[in-house]
């Protein structure tokens, strides 16, 4: 782990989604809330996409977008202010994978950082797979080179598999 005292700044992206209770507004709330983590600057965002269900649960369509953040935190200390945000929004962890969420935040990148450990792995899995990551972070990174995957431009995007559009 880094120490307090560390001052470099490194990039990191976090997914964001919703599909209850104002998708819209959730994640304009949380864009707002990750702009107040201690030693951390929101640098950018995605416009938000509404994107089709993943994982076969019958549920509302998400929508979706991406931050880039400058932070002299390290990984866990960023996952938990992440955590702490979607905690304050009505965040349960009820279990269920890829079924209906308040808010959820994903720690995608984090620096040039690959880490593969019980409560933290970056990059994130299934990066390459999912077009509601994929689309909003290459709207705000394009340059950006994902640990084990190459560039983000070079990870292809499809738009209907699962659907995918900008709404705003």
């Amino acid at each position: 782990m880094t120490s307090i005292a560390d001052t470099r700044w490194r990039p990191a992206y976090v997914g964001l989604g919703s599909n209850l209770q104002g998708p819209s507004g959730q994640l304009e709330s949380a864009i707002e809330a990750l702009s107040t983590i201690d030693r951390t600057r929101l640098i950018r965002r995605s416009a938000l996409y509404r994107s089709a269900p993943f994982g076969g649960i019958e549920q509302p369509d998400y929508v979706n977008a991406a931050a880039a953040l400058l932070t002299s935190l390290d990984p866990w200390q960023l996952l938990e202010e992440l955590q702490k945000i979607e905690l304050r929004r009505g965040r349960q962890r009820d279990g269920v994978r890829w079924g209906p969420r308040v808010i959820d935040l994903d720690l995608l990148v984090f620096a040039n950082r690959s880490i593969d450990e019980p409560d933290l792995v970056v990059p994130h899995p299934g990066i390459a797979e999912r077009n509601f990551v994929l689309l909003p972070l290459k709207e705000i990174a394009p340059g950006l080179v994902i640990p084990g995957l190459g560039p983000v431009v070079n990870l292809p995007v499809s738009m209907d598999e699962p659907h995918i559009e900008r709404i705003a």
